[in-house]
């Protein structure tokens, strides 16, 4: 039985890039016996309004740039750039997550590859063009709000960038877009990123070691049924 995880997050959010690793080796063990649904939320939306608010007791912008860079220490496995959220900062993460939906959308109805290609270390297209993403803002410092920068990282990775405004400018992104933030209520997503299993019951919020994640899936595939009780 192929088991289903409804996965929450925000292009921008520090937390979701760095722990990318782990859903690639969740993916890579555990392979069709799960199915990743990728939902996007506003944490970003009003990105240098919320950390203004956040921050402004605290040193601004210049005091979470060296927190992020604080925590990003800790790491070996991404890079952040030094002037990230310092220069060329996102208005909003909306956008970037509206041409992840239109993509994500392509992919489903086969009008984009879905398999998990090799030379994409086992990401499907869009898996792939959700990470170039995060990695154009925090390890480039681009300004991943201009349309334009979406684009032509879609161009990069041989998407199709004309099929991509269609589904945007029709209103279908937007639509998709509409009904993850239904699920976020229906689910009571904390933030990002969150992971939500067994039709809700589990939610694995913020940074979560791998091996937690692994257990609570593995249980759910020893005791699939709803109402089952986990131990994890």
């Amino acid at each position: 039985m192929t088991i289903s995880i409804d996965y929450f997050t925000d292009i921008m959010c520090i937390w979701a890039y760095s722990g990318q690793i782990r859903i690639d080796e969740l993916q890579h063990k555990l392979g069709d016996d799960i199915h990743l649904h990728y939902h996007f939320v506003p944490l970003f939306a009003a990105a240098r309004q919320r950390v203004d608010e956040q921050w402004c007791d605290k040193g601004g912008l210049e005091a979470f740039n060296r927190n992020l860079h604080s925590i990003a220490s800790q790491w070996d496995h991404v890079s952040l750039h030094p002037d990230v959220w310092l220069k060329n900062t996102p208005a909003s993460s909306s956008g970037a997550h509206l041409m992840l939906k239109a993509v994500q959308l392509l992919q489903d109805r086969g009008e984009i590859d879905a398999s998990h290609e090799a030379e994409l270390d086992g990401r499907t297209r869009f898996e792939e063009y959700m990470w170039q993403l995060r990695n154009a803002f925090f390890r480039n410092c681009e300004n991943i709000g201009k349309r334009s920068v979406l684009e032509h990282i879609a161009s990069e990775a041989e998407l199709p960038v004309a099929s991509i405004r269609e589904v945007i400018d029709n209103g279908e992104a937007c639509a998709a877009l509409y009904l993850d933030d239904q699920d976020r209520q229906k689910y009571q997503v904390p933030g990002s990123p969150t992971l939500v299993l067994n039709d809700g019951r589990q939610l694995l919020y913020g940074n979560v070691g791998y091996r937690i994640i692994e257990a609570n899936v593995r249980e759910l595939m020893q005791n699939p049924l709803q109402g089952d009780a986990s131990w994890c």
